[in-house]
């Protein structure tokens, strides 16, 4: 499984969540500009088979417009801790 992190969720994750989910990358470490653009994160994931890992509802839209691949995973979890975020991703 590949997973590609938005902005709004810390790069540290990648390296905890790589042994759970094999390739794990985020998009400010990707080639990216760096803030990227909703529509360049989504054509990079659908070349590179990642699913998207966001708490960012635009990817929601982009996806009932182009349907998918990519897939999206939505976390909407507020303001929450890399921990958290990595608990849950871990259930």
């Amino acid at each position: 499984m590949k997973l590609l992190f938005d902005a709004n969720i810390s790069h540290k994750l990648i390296k905890k969540l790589k042994p759970i989910f094999g390739e794990c990358d985020h998009v400010d470490l990707v080639g990216l500009n760096v803030p990227a653009k909703d529509t360049d994160i989504w054509k990079f994931a659908k070349e590179n088979g990642y699913i998207i890992i966001t708490k960012d509802e635009d990817f929601m839209n982009l996806l009932e417009i182009k349907g998918f691949p990519p897939k999206v995973v939505l976390l909407r979890i507020g303001n929450s801790s890399s921990k958290a975020i990595m608990e849950l991703l871990e259930k």
